[in-house]
């Protein structure tokens, strides 16, 4: 027996010293490098993300900053123009079981190149169509002038009937070779893509970091992710402003021979150019996960795995170890009902059902609006494209990252459980939907437009009992579909020169200025010149205050609900059970982007459509874009909607708050020790979650603008 003990004990020994002398000639060989390599290896890593993280908000925000400009130079309406914008989500949808599901057990960094180089290529394809339609032709009543050389004087009465079907019947030939009816179904399929290749950066990203950073820096790289992340939204609408600004054919046209200016609803800024340098930051991005590895180590589990391994592999307990699960895979009825299982507790749940239908109420409410804001703002207050981007990016963005950043630190000074976290998240909710309501009554008045909202003589008109032609310009024979307003002498703003009754005028481009206008001689109470210039009459000064309250509204606005946005984030995961919190992530992202960011845009935009007062027509006499809408309309449905569907939110939530106090009353009903104990244990567990499942905070902070 001694003698068997013996060799064994010398053996042990030998197997002890063995593993001890490897581990010394390796660090010998290189101390330090394995180490330093895997760290260097996780910083490139967290760097590349930040900036991958970065150009993917910059890429949404372009397509939002954007969508006005694409519904004019497509003459789409504002429901096809959302269907558009919701193609994204589409694309998202399509891969995001995939990817979730396989992505994992591939090469995380390669597959993350992959979707920015297919985000890159959707930001490309998105502006190709600018490159292949021609130059941009606005309607007006002055190409006709410009053919005869009549630079100097002309009267836009002369255009008579026959002129005019000259016209018609030239635009007509060419509506056959014009390729551009369709063009914008590429913008659709890039938008698309753009959905497509965004899809693996945030699951795949945060868990390559959760998997190969230290345990306690986790948070502290999310944290940074998402910083770098807010910057995203705010360069693309100083871009999508800076675009904007631009015509769209700069460059290759004449700015003297262009008579519309940015303020103009025919105005259409260089959309292509964000999209190319939104695609060639997406590009760029790709390139550092080409070269990144398939795996890391823990800096500080690197020691004790090289000696675990090294011994299990002596032994051969390694073999032993893994074999299990690898020589054992599931079927896949057996996932199937697992999976039905796990997603029929989690929609059994009250708590959780509650909490995603008051979440689908609010996201279609934000979703809309965001979309549209621009829009709004333009319509409302008489803004240019260009100014309604930078002020969304200068003075909304940066109050809403200070929100979500403040409201963090709120919940965990006070250290807020459940129930706190609900109270404030409701109460944050609500303020900011009580202060929202304010907007009703910060509109501004309709533009005063001859023959639309206003008679010839300066008189209010309803809607229905509009006519364009009166006896101070019939004997002119205008189009009554072409939109070339000017504005006349008086503030009445006509919609065109030859319905002004206009008969003269001088200079050239936006220089130009109309004479002898008969119609301008109606208004009794005005004394002055009968001249009108190109373009409609700019809003009044009380507008330009109400427009200034309107901001300050938006801002507290939306400094509150980023208050309240990460507690409510977290309620999620304080819904279910633990195994069960991945499927409830993702069935929440699920539901929202189905259910709130395809359609919304879709039914906000039809509901824009029913308050147009003035459609624009097309080289081949089709209806084109919205020209004119009706602001008191336009506030109604737009405000109206929104508040509508985040009206009811509010009771689902009262309903919510009922169901987890009477959860929690039962929870503490049992010993004090093992509640305390359990609670603790659920609020450590749950920190966890909401620091390594960020990428909802996207979404979430998009539909906070």
């Amino acid at each position: 027996m001694t003698v068997e003990t013996k060799p064994s004990n010398v053996n042990d020994s030998n197997q002890e010293a063995e593993p001890d002398q490897l581990l010394d000639d390796e660090g010998n060989k290189n101390p330090p490098v394995k180490k330093s390599s895997s760290c260097t290896g996780l910083k490139v890593f967290l760097a590349a993300l930040s900036f991958s993280y970065f150009s993917k908000a910059l890429s949404g925000t372009i397509m939002k900053s954007s969508i006005t400009q694409i519904e004019r130079r497509f003459d789409l309406t504002s429901s096809t123009a959302g269907f558009v914008d919701g193609s994204f989500e589409m694309g998202n949808l399509l891969v995001i079981a995939f990817v979730s599901y396989f992505g994992a057990k591939l090469h995380r960094p390669k597959v993350i190149a992959v979707g920015s180089f297919t985000m890159a290529l959707g930001s490309f394809l998105s502006a190709m169509p600018h490159f292949f339609m021609g130059y941009y032709k606005y309607e007006t009543t002055s190409h006709t002038a410009a053919s005869a050389n009549l630079t100097s004087s002309i009267n836009p009465c002369s255009l008579r009937q026959d002129m005019n079907d000259t016209v018609l019947e030239v635009s007509q030939s060419g509506c056959e070779k014009e390729p551009s009816s369709y063009m914008w179904i590429y913008i659709l399929l890039g938008n698309l893509l753009r959905g497509i290749g965004e899809t693996p950066i945030t699951p795949l990203g945060i868990s390559y970091l959760d998997d190969f950073a230290k345990e306690e820096n986790v948070p502290v790289y999310v944290a940074c992710l998402h910083t770098i992340a807010m910057m995203g939204p705010m360069f693309g609408f100083l871009l999508g402003s800076l675009c904007a600004r631009l015509y769209v054919d700069v460059g290759f046209v004449d700015p003297g021979n262009i008579t519309i200016t940015p303020q103009d609803s025919r105005w259409v800024g260089a959309w292509w150019l964000g999209f190319l340098i939104a695609g060639a930051t997406s590009f760029l991005s790709a390139i550092p996960f080409c070269f990144l590895p398939k795996s890391l180590k823990k800096p500080e589990e690197a020691n004790e795995d090289k000696t675990s391994h090294s011994l299990l592999e002596n032994t051969g307990a390694v073999r032993n170890k893994l074999s299990p699960d690898k020589t054992k895979p599931r079927k896949w009825s057996v996932m199937l009902k697992d999976f039905y299982i796990s997603l029929k507790k989690v929609l059994g749940n009250r708590m959780y059902f509650t909490f995603l239908c008051c979440s689908l109420l609010q996201f279609s409410g934000f979703i809309g609006f965001v979309t549209y804001k621009p829009k709004y703002m333009e319509q409302q207050y008489g803004q240019s494209t260009s100014k309604s981007n930078f002020l969304i990016g200068v003075t909304t963005l940066p109050p809403v990252g200070l929100g979500i950043f403040i409201g963090g630190l709120i919940m965990k000074k006070y250290k807020m459980g459940f129930i706190g976290a609900t109270k404030f998240s409701f109460a944050m909710s609500f303020l900011s939907y009580v202060i929202g309501l304010l907007h009703f009554f910060v509109g501004c008045e309709n533009h005063m437009v001859a023959g639309m909202t206003v008679s010839y003589a300066g008189n209010p008109v309803p809607y229905h009992n509009h006519s364009l032609f009166s006896e101070c310009n019939s004997h002119c024979k205008c189009a009554s579909n072409v939109w070339d307003p000017v504005c006349g002498a008086n503030g009445i703003t006509y919609v065109s020169a030859c319905l002004a009754g206009c008969e003269t005028s001088v200079g050239h481009g936006r220089n130009r200025v109309f004479h002898n206008c008969r119609c301008l001689e109606i208004k009794s109470s005005w004394p002055g010149n009968n001249s009108a210039t190109l373009g409609q009459c700019p809003k009044s000064d009380d507008c330009s205050k109400k427009f200034i309250y309107y901001t300050v509204i938006q801002v507290i606005g939306g400094f509150c609900y980023a208050l309240g946005a990460t507690p409510s984030y977290m309620l999620m995961f304080r819904c279910v059970q633990p195994e069960l919190k991945a499927l409830a992530v993702g069935l929440f992202t699920l539901t929202m982007r189905m259910l709130a960011g395809i359609p919304a845009p879709v039914y906000f935009g039809a509901a824009i459509d029913k308050t147009c007062l003035k459609w624009g027509s097309t080289g081949c006499g089709k209806r084109g874009a919205c020209r004119l809408y009706d602001s008191n309309a336009i506030r109604y449905v737009f405000l109206g909607l929104g508040a509508i569907l985040r009206g009811p939110s509010y009771l689902v939530g009262i309903i919510f708050y009922i169901l987890i106090k009477k959860h929690f009353q039962n929870k503490n009903s049992r010993p004090l020790e093992n509640g305390q104990e359990g609670a603790a244990a659920n609020k450590e567990d749950n920190c966890k979650i909401k620091e390594r499942l960020p990428g909802s905070s996207d979404a979430e902070n998009e539909s906070s603008i």
